[in-house]
């Protein structure tokens, strides 16, 4: 029996819109889909007849599924000669443990294809109307995860991040968020520096929460934000009123909380 292929695709930042056109084609022809939960429940609605439609979803502190288990079940798949589809929020690559899987399919000999998708760092930021790069605000950004602002060994990169790039993009960083803006502060960065919290990016739940390095906890406490939320930080965010397209145009409902 011939091996199938492993597709690991990004299903974007939560607008099922943003799928991409190749992604949404290897959804449609997959007989196995493995998803997380921040997936777009809306996309497994092109799953064809008879696909079989495996939950992965993590919670903070709590794993559905451990990696090992997925990583064994998309060679275990594959080796049957079925299409697998490993659907990922945002980008396969992007803080998605994608390359772990790649790496399980090429340790067995199992064919794999990586589709990218569009990073919430990229999407929340954008949908709230900031821009990570600007040619007169920010020539460089930097995708981090908010689990390093706890890491000893991460320390040094603090030095790093505000020294060397203007943007900064914080991934799960919530429950980080006073270590974060502390390790931020002690290396260098002004308390008065713009930061934004995008709380469900890109989707009809989307809140976010404008403030500086000295006001923005309390603001994320007085709006009750929790994760998914991407932490955008630098001089980009005061472009937030002016290009807040989202709020103005599409969805006026939504909640902008400045502080």
């Amino acid at each position: 029996m011939a091996t199938g292929t492993v597709y690991l695709v990004g299903a974007g930042p939560g607008d099922s819109d943003l799928i991409t056109v190749k992604g949404l084609r290897r959804l449609q022809s997959a007989d196995v889909i493995l998803y997380d939960r921040l997936v777009n429940a809306e996309l497994l609605e092109h799953a064809k007849e008879g696909a079989q439609l495996i939950y992965c979803g993590k919670l903070p502190q709590y794993h559905t599924m451990k990696q090992e288990t997925i990583n064994h079940f998309l060679v275990k798949y594959a080796k049957k000669g079925l299409e697998v589809v490993r659907l990922k929020g945002g980008d396969p690559f992007v803080f998605g443990r994608g390359g772990e899987e790649a790496e399980e399919c090429a340790k067995h000999g199992v064919a794999f294809e990586v589709i990218p998708g569009i990073t919430a760092g990229i999407a929340a930021a954008a949908y709230a109307g900031i821009p990570v790069t600007h040619r007169t605000l920010s020539k460089s950004f930097a995708f981090v995860t908010g689990h390093q602002a706890g890491d000893k060994e991460a320390e040094h990169q603090w030095d790093h991040l505000v020294k060397a790039v203007d943007t900064i993009c914080v991934y799960m960083g919530v429950s980080q968020l006073p270590n974060i803006i502390n390790r931020l502060i002690e290396n260098g960065k002004s308390p008065k520096t713009p930061i934004a919290l995008v709380h469900w990016g890109t989707l009809s739940e989307q809140c976010t929460v404008i403030g500086t390095l000295e006001t923005i906890e309390a603001r994320v406490k007085e709006s009750n934000i929790s994760n998914p939320s991407m932490i955008v930080i630098g001089e980009v965010v005061r472009l937030h009123d002016k290009l807040n397209w989202f709020n103005q145009e599409i969805a006026p409902h939504l909640p902008v909380i400045h502080g």
